[in-house]
C-alpha cells in the first residue's frame, strides 16, 4: 500500500497573518472551515493543506505533513510498537476521517490520516 503525504497543516501563533503571506507569495486559496477555528488550503495542484492557531502555546511555528492510512487506529498503535510517542490520540474530524498525531523516536512529528468511508 502507498502512503502519500495527503495533507500538510500549519500550526502559527498568528493565523491572519499567515494567511496573508501565503496567500500574497504562492497565490493559494484560503477558505474557513465552516465550525471551527480552522482554515483549508487549497494550493491547486497536488497536496494541499490547512493551517490553525497553534495549539501548544510557546512552540514555534511548524508545518505537520499527514500521512494516509487505512487504518489509523492501527497504524498509531504500530508506530508506538516501534517507538514513537503519541502527542494526539485518535481523534474525529465530523464527517470527514479520523487523525493521529505521531512523535518518531527521534523527535519529528507527522499525523495520520484515515478518510471517512466513500470519501
Amino acid at each position: 500500500m502507498a502512503n502519500p503525504f495527503v495533507h500538510i497543516e500549519l500550526h502559527t501563533k498568528d493565523p491572519d497573518k499567515s494567511k496573508k503571506f501565503y496567500a500574497g507569495m504562492f497565490d493559494w486559496n484560503m477558505e474557513e472551515f465552516p465550525g471551527m477555528d480552522y482554515t483549508m488550503i487549497d494550493v491547486g495542484e497536488g497536496t494541499g493543506g490547512g493551517m490553525m492557531k497553534n495549539p501548544m502555546p510557546g512552540d514555534s511555528d511548524s508545518w505537520l505533513p499527514y500521512i494516509l492510512v487505512d487504518d489509523v487506529a492501527a497504524s498509531t498503535n504500530k508506530a508506538k510498537s516501534l517507538g514513537a510517542a503519541i502527542a494526539k490520540e485518535v481523534s474525529e474530524v465530523p464527517n470527514m476521517g479520523r487523525f493521529s498525531v505521531i512523535i518518531d523516536p527521534t523527535g519529528a512529528a507527522f499525523g495520520l490520516w484515515q478518510p471517512k468511508a466513500g470519501m
